[in-house]
C-alpha cells in the first residue's frame, strides 16, 4: 500500500495523510485517527506509524547526490554544510552514480538513518514517478523541476535549463558560429540533459541554423574524462566545427583539453561555452564563456523549502533559480574575424 492508496481509503488528501505521516501539523485529530487507524488496520509501513515516528525520527537531513563527479553539486553540497554547520540539522550526504535510482537510494537510507527530510541533488523523473509515491518524508528536488510530478510533499528550486542552454546556443549563433557541436548527458537517464538538449534545438530552429544531432551531439558524463572524451569523437569526426556548447563546466574543460590536445586552439579554432559559473571559469584560461547558475541562491532555498515543510507543513513549492550567460575569453566573434580577414 502507498501513500496515495492510503488517501483514497481514508477519503483525505495525499497531502494531509503525508502529515499525519510526517507527525506535522495543520490536520484535524479527526483525520489523524482515521489516517492512522487505516494505516495500522492495513499494516502500512513508513520507518513506522506515524505516532512512533518523532520518537525516532533524527535530527539529521538527508541529501542524495546523483553524480560522483559533478562539481556544481560538490558546491550545492559545500553551500548545505556551510548552511547547516551549528544549526537545528545535522547534514548527511550520499553520492550515487549518474546511472543509479536515486529514490531508492533515498528510501533505503530514510528506513537506516530516520531524517527529518530528503534533498535530491539532481534526479530522473521517472525514478520518481516510479518510486516516490511512498516517500512521506519532505522532500526538495534541486536542480530538476518538481512540479509536473504532482506531489505534495516534494518541493523543488531548478534554473530554467531549456532557456538558458537556447541563450548558449544563441550566443554562438550571434558570434557568427553556424558549425556547432554540443556534449551533454544521456537523454534517457537525465531530465537536466533533456532540457538543454530541447533549448539547443530551440536555437538552432529559431535561427534556421541546421543541426544533426546523429553527427554533433556527443553524449558524456559530467565530469572532465567525459567532456574529454566527447570532444575527441567531435573533432574526428567533424572537421570544421568552429564552437561547442558543453552542458556543464566540467565537461568544458575537459573538451578544452582535448581540443588542446588534438592542436586546436580555444577560441582561435574552437569556441568554447559551458554551463554552470564554477569558481574555476575565471581561473582557467582564456576564461570560460559559461551559463552561471546561483548556487547560493539555490541552496539557501532549498534548506528554507525544506525547512518549512518539517517545522511548518507547508505544502510543496516550485522555485526558478536566476541565471546568467557570462561571455569570457574562450568564444571568438566569428563575424567580426572574417569581417578582419577580408580587409
Amino acid at each position: 500500500m502507498t501513500i496515495k492508496d492510503l488517501a483514497a481509503r481514508s477519503g483525505y488528501a495525499v497531502g494531509t495523510v503525508s502529515r499525519v505521516l510526517n507527525n506535522q501539523p495543520n490536520v484535524s485529530e479527526k483525520a489523524r485517527r482515521t489516517i492512522l487507524a487505516i494505516a495500522r488496520a492495513e499494516g502500512f509501513e513508513l520507518n513506522s506509524n506515524a505516532k512512533n515516528l518523532k520518537q525516532q525520527r533524527s535530527n539529521s537531513l538527508l541529501a542524495v547526490v546523483r553524480g560522483v563527479y559533478n562539481q556544481l553539486f560538490a558546491d550545492l553540497v559545500e553551500h548545505l554544510q556551510s548552511l547547516t554547520a551549528g544549526g537545528d540539522y545535522r547534514l548527511v550526504v550520499d553520492y550515487i552514480d549518474e546511472g543509479e535510482n536515486e529514490v531508492r537510494r533515498a528510501r533505503q537510507l530514510a528506513r537506516e538513518l530516520k531524517p527529518q527530510g530528503i534533498l535530491f541533488l539532481g534526479g530522473s523523473s521517472e525514478n520518481f514517478r516510479d518510486c516516490f509515491g511512498d516517500v512521506a518524508l519532505p522532500s526538495v528536488l534541486v536542480t530538476n523541476y518538481g512540479g509536473e510530478l504532482g506531489f505534495p510533499n516534494l518541493s523543488s528550486v531548478t534554473t530554467d535549463d531549456r532557456a538558458a542552454a537556447a541563450a548558449a546556443i544563441g550566443y554562438l549563433i550571434a558570434q557568427g558560429h553556424r558549425q556547432i557541436g554540443v556534449i551533454g548527458g544521456s537523454l534517457e537517464n537525465s531530465d537536466t540533459s533533456s532540457l538543454r538538449y530541447a533549448g539547443c534545438v530551440e536555437a538552432f530552429q529559431r535561427a534556421g541554423v541546421p543541426f544533426d544531432p546523429a553527427r554533433r551531439y556527443q553524449v558524456a558524463r559530467y565530469s572532465y574524462a567525459g567532456g574529454y572524451a566527447a570532444m575527441t569523437r567531435l573533432l574526428e569526426s567533424e572537421r570544421e566545427l568552429t564552437a561547442v556548447f558543453a552542458m556543464s563546466d566540467t565537461m568544458a574543460i575537459g573538451a578544452a583539453r582535448a581540443a588542446r590536445d588534438a592542436g586546436r586552439s580555444i577560441p582561435g579554432d574552437i569556441s568554447l561555452v559551458g554551463f554552470d559559473g564554477l569558481p574555476i571559469c575565471g581561473y582557467y584560461q582564456p576564461r570560460l564563456a559559461t551559463v552561471i547558475q546561483r548556487t547560493t541562491f539555490m541552496a539557501e532555498t532549498r534548506l528554507r523549502l525544506l525547512d518549512d515543510m518539517i517545522r511548518r507543513g507547508a505544502g510543496a513549492r516550485h522555485v526558478l533559480a536566476p541565471y546568467e550567460l557570462a561571455p569570457n575569453g574562450s568564444v571568438l566573434d566569428l563575424g567580426k574575424k572574417n569581417e578582419e580577414d577580408r580587409l
